[in-house]
């Protein structure tokens, strides 16, 4: 490989002298990337005993390259520019939900899970070669726009963003506050014939410092609280035990734990979570990677003030990673029942490595398994992915459009209408309704086999 691309070289220069200095540079310079390279895979650690010929021919080719680009591109190029290229085109020939981060990119990253940054206020994801919106944050500039779950972002600021990467994807989108960008977003919708159509739409948003307030709650009547969990980060379990202490000081008796458009966050906080109503030592979720045999079991650790509470968990769509892992595990341990439509499917474990040169890769090392064995992440056409509510309430993306125009209402429940939303706009929210009608009819406990009392632990299984 590396012979014929020196003759091409040659081919090109007039004069033996020059071929020679070009060949006899690029040599040395492809001599000492190779040798860093052996270092590299000689050096202890998970890789020390996989420089075998075949791998070591196959990185020769990308140190080959590298020389090449090195000596002979028209334009000086930076090293770390075309180390950190590669990096990313490695990657991306992975699962759309690796990555691999420049050091900015993973300084943004470890501020955005603390609950803070700047953009948007959309969860992304790359979804048949498109980027998808996995869920808007309540309350950022694109939720109040009225960006739906499972949209698609065909273009940013009129380019397409078919192929592009989720790290490119969030350069764009992401900028000084007060800035404008525009997307085009392409979203399924139904005709007068009730025929799914795609329609396009340009949204023009004004970037804001985004700020995530995780859980939100209050009383529904008497005895019913509410509490909606907008996502997992580093202070949700803390606000939702908080919050849930405030309501049951208020008379709560029975609790709606809202999941829906909530894009997951901290696998950790999600455990957290399910730990407040589970009994001590019930699974809760399990993880493995290629090696089935080396599985993570994931158990609640302590006993709580709410293991008993009655229980309903509405999932969405737009419901993903940490809310899957929640609903699956309420659901197996028959600790509540789950409303509303099948969720996202994101049931990947991504592991963030931090390189030397404070770059990281976000990588998948495996899946996770609800307790009874299913697993949750979707492939591509596969047919068991995500959570199967017990009772499905299909809501209709316009509906959910006008619910978002209108969040007041699903919290307030007809109190306080929404500013500016007229008499004629209001929708119900009819999964919540639902939810509500089940608490004073205690049918769907019944049904269930689900009550103050039903702890039974599922069976553990291991895949095969």
């Amino acid at each position: 490989m590396a012979f014929k691309s020196v003759n091409l070289i040659e081919q090109h220069c007039k004069g033996g002298r020059h071929m020679t200095v070009i060949t006899r540079t690029f040599r040395i310079v492809t001599g000492s990337l190779c040798i860093s390279m052996l270092l590299i895979f000689h050096s202890p650690g998970p890789w020390s005993y996989a420089a075998e010929s075949k791998t070591y021919e196959q990185i020769k080719i990308l140190v080959d390259i590298l020389g090449y680009i090195k000596e002979n591109h028209v334009k000086d190029v930076e090293t770390q520019d075309l180390v950190y290229g590669a990096a990313s085109g490695m990657v991306s020939v992975l699962d759309p939900f690796s990555q691999f981060m420049e050091p900015r990119m993973h300084k943004e990253m470890k501020v955005e899970t603390k609950g803070e940054f700047g953009g948007l206020g959309i969860r992304i994801s790359i979804k048949d070669n498109w980027l998808s919106v996995i869920t808007p944050i309540p309350g950022t500039p694109a939720y109040k726009m009225g960006i739906l779950p499972n949209d698609r972002i065909i273009k940013i600021e009129g380019e397409s963003t078919k192929g592009i990467s989720l790290m490119e994807a969030v350069e764009k989108m992401r900028g000084k506050p007060n800035t404008d960008v525009t997307i085009t977003v392409a979203r399924e919708v139904m005709d007068e014939n009730k025929e799914p159509i795609t329609e396009t739409k340009d949204y023009t948003i004004t970037r804001a410092i985004i700020k995530i307030e995780s859980v939100r709650g209050r009383m529904l009547d008497d005895t019913i609280g509410y509490v909606r969990l907008i996502e997992f980060t580093r202070q949700t379990d803390i606000d939702l035990e908080k919050k849930l202490h405030e309501l049951a000081d208020e008379g709560m008796k029975n609790l709606i734990l809202d999941l829906r458009n909530n894009p997951g966050g901290l696998l950790n906080i999600a455990v957290d979570v399910c730990d407040s109503f589970l009994a001590k030592d019930q699974l809760i979720v399990y993880t493995h990677g290629r090696d089935k045999a080396r599985r993570m079991d994931y158990v609640a650790k302590r006993n709580n003030d709410f293991e008993q509470i009655p229980l309903i968990v509405l999932v969405n769509e737009g419901s993903a990673s940490g809310s899957e892992i929640v609903a699956g595990a309420l659901q197996d341990n028959k600790r509540a029942i789950i409303m509303g439509s099948r969720t996202f499917g994101k049931g990947s474990v991504q592991s963030v490595i931090s390189l030397s040169d404070g770059s990281a890769l976000r990588l998948t090392t495996a899946h996770y398994y609800t307790p009874s064995g299913r697993i949750i992440h979707r492939e591509e056409d596969s047919e068991i992915w995500g959570v199967d509510p017990n009772i499905t309430v299909d809501v209709p993306r316009e509906i959910q459009a006008k619910l978002r125009a209108q969040e007041e209402l699903i919290f307030e429940k007809g109190k306080k209408p929404a500013p500016g939303i007229s008499e004629e706009e209001r929708v119900e929210d009819e999964l919540l309704n639902r939810a509500i009608q089940g608490f004073k009819t205690r049918e769907l406990f019944r049904k269930m086999e689900i009550s103050k009392t039903a702890q039974t632990e599922p069976e553990q299984t291991n895949d095969e």
